[in-house]
């Protein structure tokens, strides 16, 4: 066989898997499955890392005042990374893990016997599955879309250890395990914009409301007078999230 035979076959094979590639994908319907990457910050409204309680504690009388996750924590920080079921133009079934970390800082905690309380706990952590439902509002302009979501899931929050001091009777101690691991519900209720800002990626702006429910029982405080200090530890936050939403083809 000649090396122009060779080259013209080889040529002509080419063109036919061309040609098939070609009448495929103009065969083949649009991908119904998006992506989606985010960051953002996660402010807290409401709910408290302690509660109350007056008992004792290392043996001596103890008043706890409450702290608030706004002032222990203030704004973490949120990321987020999933995919989602276009179900029609305007509607969308969603899977995204969300990861949320916040810096505790030291606070007064209260009183024990004739000295101030201290304490320093840990960072807070969760990482969790939320499972929702998009709704794209129709609007006329092309260049955005309006949507609103709804979310329920589950969330793992990470234990969390406290070190606490009181100066005035040069006491330091620690609890390693203050809170244990938590498996905790979650729910969400978001709204934002996406801008195109390239072929099949658009832009996201996000805000919302979050709630991760309360933390695990202090084993130490059994029997102290001091187990109230668990209430209210479901934690409300107002993420303001940025990202890219990725439709696949």
């Amino acid at each position: 066989m000649s090396t122009r035979t060779v080259a013209t076959f080889i040529v002509a094979v080419c063109l036919s898997i061309g040609s098939a590639i070609t009448a495929s994908a103009q065969a083949q319907t649009e991908s119904r499955w998006v992506a989606d990457v985010g960051i953002g910050v996660a402010p807290s409204i409401s709910g408290n890392i302690n509660s109350g309680a007056i008992g004792t504690l290392q043996g001596q009388a103890t008043a706890i005042l409450p702290n608030s996750y706004g002032d222990v924590y203030g704004a973490g920080l949120d990321f987020r990374f999933g995919a989602g079921y276009t179900l029609s133009d305007d509607t969308e079934l969603r899977g995204i893990f969300t990861y949320q970390s916040a810096d505790a800082d030291l606070v007064r905690l209260g009183d024990i016997g004739t000295s101030s309380l201290y304490a320093q706990y840990s960072d807070y952590k969760t990482f969790g599955l939320d499972l929702g439902y998009r709704r794209y509002v129709p609007v006329q302009n092309q260049r955005f879309r309006i949507y609103g979501e709804a979310t329920v899931g589950a969330a793992f929050i990470s234990r969390i250890n406290a070190q606490f001091a009181a100066p005035a009777t040069n006491l330091i101690f620690n609890s390693t395990d203050f809170y244990d691991t938590t498996a905790a519900f979650t729910w969400g209720i978001n709204g934002g914009i996406l801008f195109p800002v390239a072929d099949n990626v658009d832009f996201n702006a996000q805000l919302g409301l979050r709630h991760v429910s309360g933390l695990s029982e202090v084993d130490q405080f059994v029997g102290t007078g001091l187990e109230d200090i668990t209430k209210s530890t479901g934690r409300l936050t107002f993420p303001v999230v940025v990202g890219l939403h990725i439709r696949f083809k």
